[in-house]
């Protein structure tokens, strides 16, 4: 295919928060600013007046304060966004108190609950009542241990209201893997689930509760959220712990809004790498929510009468995102449990059921179902589905194309590309643009994001290094336990001072958008050549032998040699037939250094909680180094099949 995979045309533009935000800057005295190339240069020519402007177009409810909107320009880190301004991120979110439907969630179990706005106020109000009680203050922390359900969207909230710093993680964490995090915040109060559904099975909470609570000495509170309906009985059994109760509708509809300074911490996430205890990134209030209603209403173009859905977990920066959708109005569609039971088909289930509007999950999803044989435009109608975005991993070209053969033809397909460290996106669709096969659409407004080789000068039509040239709201306020900064320094600003270095590998198109090739810290160098893992992810997994694969480099006789790691469909075993092809799939699709030296088959992968697979812990264990934090990952166990393999000693 020479042209598009997809042009969008009359009501399927979905620019029309775009061109309400062009005519807005126009009008305002830059009649250039006609379309989202120009609008993107002024709003990384002229970051104060882009952001000014958007705060007012958004109706941001707060006081940005007195000019000048940016200080400290030209310092990264250093650069502060409305440095007198003031807000507060959970009254933007509950704008609206009527009774129309706030959140819809799904769980595996297929209980169905609805909250609306009020009631979603008010749970709310009741979550802040508890923390204040618990002599919580701005500053201070609240942690969770919660599914993807209502009462973790109205717990954080609640944090927000008062100014506590909210922190979350999935309640499939291990106990060590929670303590390496909430054991550096240190928490006042912690909210948690009795239990949780997934895979087809119940798990409950109680004694990774008991011993997870007995190592956080700062406690105050804990609260109890029913799930499997044994919250009094788990509560009973820990000390200072209360079951949540639903507030009635009597209660207070709405907390009070404590007006604090747009830089207030507003949550704590987590680094997902096995490199050692994860590091505590501090995000912004105003920063997150100024960059999220940028990513949602103008890319996204989400407005209120949406139904928005992001498979996540509360411990993936994708569930943060997805709760600042309120703040446009739009219905929140929660789903906890397995994406594939009981079989693949369960979100798209979710999708008809519920008049999904944007579809959001992973790259590997995407794939997955894709080798499951499923092709939903032939068992759903999806008639809602306006948008799938897709993020987690790079998204192959192959599943660009089995998302318009096998999903909806009519659809604008969205790979973004962001990180945790923004709690965004450097790279996102482009409402109004076409969708070229295995590219992102390109920049997102704000950041001035770019690819430079190794001396840091910005190349075009090569791979390079993901930077952001210039400051961006949402970048972190700071590292917990980092008083002198030098951590958060150290971590994006080495490289190449006074300019982020994201650490992905990438590559601009001719069209504009983005290839990001896998994580530069992962990149191989056979040969002293550099090669991202993603391109050759890109051919081994359009095999329909191959399930999944992880590719690392090998120090091997003073070089660097490919090993690649398959993961086998059922009934498929790894001859020499099957490992000719792999080699030739690549060979054909990439470069002759692309070729792995070896191609060896293991049952498994080892993969964050947040489903990212994990090619430093691999080679890590491959090259007889311990991983450091095991906790880190959802199946540690996973380790074990890459050690002392006798394949890779000759």
């Amino acid at each position: 295919m020479t042209g598009p995979l997809w042009s969008p045309k009359g009501e399927h533009r979905g620019d029309a928060n775009l061109a309400r935000l062009i005519a807005v800057v126009s009008k305002a005295g830059r009649p250039e600013i006609a379309d989202f190339d120009s609008l993107h240069r002024f709003s990384i020519e002229d970051p104060a007046a882009f952001w000014s402007q958007f705060w007012d177009f958004a109706g941001v409810i707060g006081h940005k304060g007195a000019a000048p909107y940016l200080v400290d320009a030209d310092k990264m880190p250093g650069a502060r966004f409305f440095p007198a301004g003031r807000l507060n991120y959970a009254e933007n979110l509950l704008r609206r108190t009527d009774d129309s439907t706030a959140v819809v969630f799904r769980g595996e179990d297929k209980v169905r609950r609805e909250l609306s706005w009020a009631a979603l106020g008010r749970q709310v109000a009741r979550f802040a009542a508890i923390y204040e009680a618990a002599g919580v203050k701005a500053g201070d922390r609240v942690a969770a241990i919660m599914p993807n359900m209502p009462e973790a969207i109205s717990a954080f909230l609640g944090a927000s209201a008062i100014g506590a710093i909210w922190s979350s993680c999935s309640p499939d964490f291990g106990p060590q893997g929670i303590l390496d995090r909430f054991g550096q915040i240190e928490p006042t109060v912690l909210v948690a689930c009795d239990g949780y559904h997934y895979g087809g099975k119940q798990h409950r909470m109680i004694e990774k509760l008991a011993e997870v609570t007995s190592k956080l000495p700062t406690l105050k509170r804990i609260v109890i959220v029913p799930y499997l309906g044994e919250a009094e009985q788990v509560a009973s059994k820990l000390v200072q712990a209360i079951a949540w109760v639903e507030p009635p509708a009597s209660a207070p509809s709405r907390p009070c809004f404590a007006q604090l300074p747009f830089s207030q911490p507003l949550y704590i996430l987590y680094s997902s790498g096995t490199t050692g205890v994860p590091k505590c990134i501090v995000h912004g209030a105003g920063g997150i929510l100024l960059k999220h209603l940028v990513e949602q209403g103008i890319h996204t173009n989400l407005n209120a009468n949406d139904r928005l859905f992001y498979f996540s977990t509360c411990g993936w920066m994708m569930w943060n995102w997805l709760v600042s959708g309120l703040a446009s109005g739009a219905t929140l569609l929660l789903y906890d449990g397995s994406p594939t039971y009981p079989g693949p088909e369960a979100l798209f289930d979710f999708a008809d059921a519920e008049g999904m509007t944007v579809f959001g999950t992973s790259a590997k999803y995407i794939d997955a179902i894709r080798k499951s044989g499923l092709r939903p435009r032939d068992t759903h109608r999806l008639a809602s589905v306006r948008m799938m975005c897709s993020t987690g991993s790079p998204l192959a070209a192959e599943s660009f194309d089995f998302v318009y053969e096998a999903i909806k033809t009519d659809i604008h397909l969205a790979s973004i590309s962001g990180g945790t460290d923004i709690c965004g996106c450097f790279v996102a669709g482009i409402p109004g643009k076409p969708v070229w096969r295995g590219e992102i659409q390109g920049p997102v407004l704000g950041m001035a994001t770019d690819v430079v080789d190794g001396d840091g000068k910005p190349v075009r039509g090569e791979k390079g290094e993901l930077v952001c040239l210039k400051p961006f709201p949402s970048m972190p306020v700071m590292f917990w336990n980092d008083p002198d900064g030098r951590k958060y320094k150290n971590a994006y600003f080495a490289r190449f001072p006074g300019i982020w270095h994201h650490g992905d590998f990438a590559e601009w198109t001719a069209h504009g958008g983005m290839i990001i090739h896998g994580r530069s810290d992962a990149t191989l160098n056979p040969g002293g050549v550099r090669i991202g893992t993603a391109e050759i992810y890109r051919q081994v997994e359009s095999l329909e032998e191959i399930q999944e694969s992880i590719v690392i480099g090998q120090d091997f006789d003073n070089d660097v040699r490919v090993v690649l790691f398959v993961v086998l469909r059922p009934g498929v075993a790894l001859d020499e037939a099957l490992r000719d092809r792999i080699r030739k799939r690549i060979r054909s699709g990439t470069t002759p250094r692309h070729v792995p030296t070896k191609i060896i088959a293991v049952a498994d992968i080892p993969r964050t909680k947040s489903g990212k697979i994990t090619e430093l812990a691999v080679r890590d264990v491959v090259m007889g180094r311990e991983v450091e934090n095991k906790e880190a990952l959802a199946n540690p166990e996973a380790l074990e099949l890459f050690r002392g393999l006798a394949e890779l000693g000759t």
